[in-house]
């Protein structure tokens, strides 16, 4: 039974699902997570692009989310998987990426609506500019950083694949010590 009051930690996504893409994005992961520098990689299963982080919101907050999720209307698109990156820079690491070559531009409009959708909900708008793509690990520390630096600008064009966008997700992240568990809470679908 909910708890009265109960907060969330909420965020929309895109996930993958696509095996193929996985398998491919799980062999880059091993190639980062190779070059020894300490890191927290995502788990497979976790895969996704992020169109919006929400953060820690009532659950009264997450039911209007997902009501506004449910006006959003898109069709559904194709976007291409390539790059590794890094933020802030492949050579500071913090965040490591593949990133999205083909289909970005919808992407951004999709996140635009959401946005103005989540300001009218008294949200407060990202501090970060949104640029599209997919995390497979956060770096824990300096060592070995310049073997995986090298390894980004090796990887700075791998072709991961293309994938159908005809859906997104509003998703809970339950943090544990093994690491975050997604839960959908709500789905909508390209019309």
């Amino acid at each position: 039974m909910p708890v009265r009051g109960e907060v969330l930690r909420v965020f929309i996504a895109i996930d993958v699902e696509d095996p193929l893409l996985l398998s491919r994005l799980e062999r880059v992961k091993e190639a980062v997570i190779a070059t020894g520098a300490p890191m927290k990689p995502v788990e497979t299963q976790n895969l996704h692009i992020t169109l919006r982080f929400i953060g820690e919101v009532p659950r009264s907050t997450v039911e209007e989310i997902a009501g506004l999720l449910k006006t959003l209307s898109f069709k559904p698109f194709r976007i291409k998987l390539q790059g590794l990156g890094a933020f802030p820079s492949p050579t500071r690491p913090r965040v490591v990426w593949v990133g999205v070559s083909e289909g970005a531009e919808e992407l951004e409009r999709l996140h635009g609506e959401i946005e103005k959708g989540l300001s009218g909900l008294g949200i407060r708008p990202d501090r970060q500019r949104f640029h599209p793509h997919l995390t497979l690990a956060r770096i824990k520390g300096s060592r070995n950083i310049h073997r995986l630096a090298r390894l980004i600008a090796e990887l700075q064009d791998v072709e991961i694949g293309e994938m159908l966008v005809d859906r997104i997700r509003l998703k809970r992240s339950i943090l544990t010590r093994q690491g975050p568990i997604y839960e959908t809470l709500e789905e909508v679908r390209a019309v």
